[in-house]
């Protein structure tokens, strides 16, 4: 039990999306923005060759400081389960999997939008950070500590939403979780056919983890 509640992944990641939070609450209001410009995956900076922001973007949130004390204790529900499941290093991978895929995957898409004239210019300097992309991927990926009865449930409900908030709000944030989420059960398929993530029975401890992750998903795509 002790070795099970030591999660340096989710600790330490966690802390950092707190500590930054609470530091942007202490900038003004132009400073805030400047940083989130800055540290955003959108199109003008990728073009800049600000690779860096691949990273940075997902330690900042862009909602308000109370909407981040409320989804951040989620967030740490479905890293914590993860991390119990399938290990710290499993788990970082999988975040930044699904973060990076599906940004780069998003940027294409909108840099073929934007040069066809679909979509106009302005979109390339958008606010684009958080953390939902991975996250998403982490929700697909649990696919692989679920019984086998229960997976396809898992994945179909999941891909639902996700297509569903594709097809009501059509904005590039949906289709990245869409994708995400497809990289996620990916990966949770092939720690399936490798056998790395052992099935163990949920106890109260991890059904309310996957309860709050769960919840947490729901307000990313329904959000």
């Amino acid at each position: 039990m002790a070795a099970a509640a030591w999660l340096p992944a989710t600790y330490s990641y966690v802390g950092l999306l707190t500590a930054v939070a609470v530091a942007l609450t202490m900038v003004g209001a132009s400073s805030e923005s400047r940083i989130v410009l800055h540290a955003s995956t959108n199109l003008h900076n990728l073009a800049k060759g600000r690779f860096g922001t691949l990273f940075s973007s997902a330690f900042l949130m862009g909602e308000g400081a109370a909407t981040v004390f409320i989804i951040v204790p989620l967030l740490a529900c479905l890293l914590a389960l993860a991390e119990r499941r399938f290990g710290a290093v499993k788990l970082v991978h999988t975040f930044f999997i699904g973060h990076i895929g599906a940004t780069a995957l998003v940027a294409v898409g909108l840099w073929v939008a934007v040069e066809s004239q679909l979509l106009p210019n302005s979109i390339t300097t958008v606010e684009d950070v958080g953390v939902s992309y991975g996250a998403m991927a982490v929700v697909g990926a649990l696919v692989a500590v679920l019984p086998p009865h229960r997976r396809w449930v898992w994945a179909a409900s999941w891909l639902t939403l996700a297509l569903g908030g594709v097809l009501v709000w059509h904005t590039f944030t949906n289709v990245g979780h869409f994708l995400a989420l497809c990289l996620g059960l990916g990966i949770g398929r092939l720690m399936i056919r490798r056998e790395v993530a052992p099935l163990r029975p949920f106890g109260w401890p991890d059904s309310v983890l996957l309860a709050g992750g769960s919840v947490f998903a729901c307000l990313m795509l329904l959000g």
